[in-house]
């Protein structure tokens, strides 16, 4: 089963510890422990979280995961509304997230049953 997961990416290939605020996202297809491809975006949500209502930051969080089909992320801390949103769009949460966000995101799949 392929699995389509979100991870906030630092220039240095870590996992960016916020979530909320992060400059670049990478977006991994995952089946049985490899990766199958990574492709990262520029989102600079550090400048635009503070843009509008804590809910229209939420939105174009939400708007990102559904246009590019998002069923885990991956991240070291999310707030509670956060917490709240993923659930009711049905994404999968993995926190805890530090180090290479590659290895990270293998090992939160893994720990899923999703990966190997």
């Amino acid at each position: 089963m392929v699995v389509i997961a979100c991870v906030p990416v630092l220039p240095d290939g870590t996992v960016d510890p916020r979530w909320g605020r992060a400059d670049r996202l990478a977006i991994a297809e995952v089946e049985g422990g490899r990766l199958l491809s990574w492709e990262e975006f520029q989102v600079d949500w550090s400048v635009r979280h503070d843009e509008g209502s804590s809910a229209r930051h939420h939105a174009r969080v939400a708007r990102f995961l559904l246009e590019h089909h998002v069923g885990a992320v991956v991240a070291h801390h999310v707030g509670e509304g956060m917490v709240r949103q993923l659930a009711t769009m049905k994404v999968a949460l993995h926190l805890d997230a530090v180090g290479d966000a590659r290895d990270a995101v293998r090992a939160a799949l893994a720990s899923e049953g999703t990966g190997d």
